[in-house]
């Protein structure tokens, strides 16, 4: 039942982290407050992403943040941050209404079609894919 937290040196933490450490406290009867400090200067990186976390408590807002800051990595590899990714065209954040309609028409050819026998080249596709995933985790194993 703690209602008070008191990060020191909030710069250091993650926003999911940050998110984490602030759902911990207020969870009884008693409000909670949780109080993020640092010595970012107010300009910095840090102190952005500080003032975005203390800004909203919406989980989905925080993880679009976190996307802005740290970039969505390989979405379609292992590499889950940073600035390599397998995406050449798109952007994550820039393109969402282009991968939302792409993932609608995929889910309509599949639901027409769940074996991609009228889509041979697009099964073949597949079947690559699916292929070079199975060799990486045996690699892996």
């Amino acid at each position: 039942n703690a209602s008070v937290m008191l990060v020191l040196d909030a710069e250091r933490f993650g926003v999911s982290q940050l998110h984490q450490l602030r759902g911990r406290v207020g969870r009884g009867s008693v409000a909670g407050l949780c109080l993020l400090v640092t010595e970012a200067e107010a300009d910095s990186p840090s102190r952005q992403r500080l003032d975005g976390v203390a800004a909203t408590s919406d989980g989905f807002e925080l993880a679009r943040l976190d996307l802005e800051s740290r970039r969505e990595g390989d979405v379609l590899g292992v590499s889950q941050s940073g600035r390599r990714s397998s995406l050449k065209l798109l952007s994550v954040l820039r393109d969402e209404d282009v991968i939302a309609a792409a993932r609608t028409a995929a889910d309509d050819v599949v639901a027409r079609d769940p074996d991609l026998d009228q889509h041979p080249a697009l099964a073949a596709v597949v079947a690559t894919l699916l292929a070079s995933e199975q060799a990486s985790y045996l690699e892996k194993t």
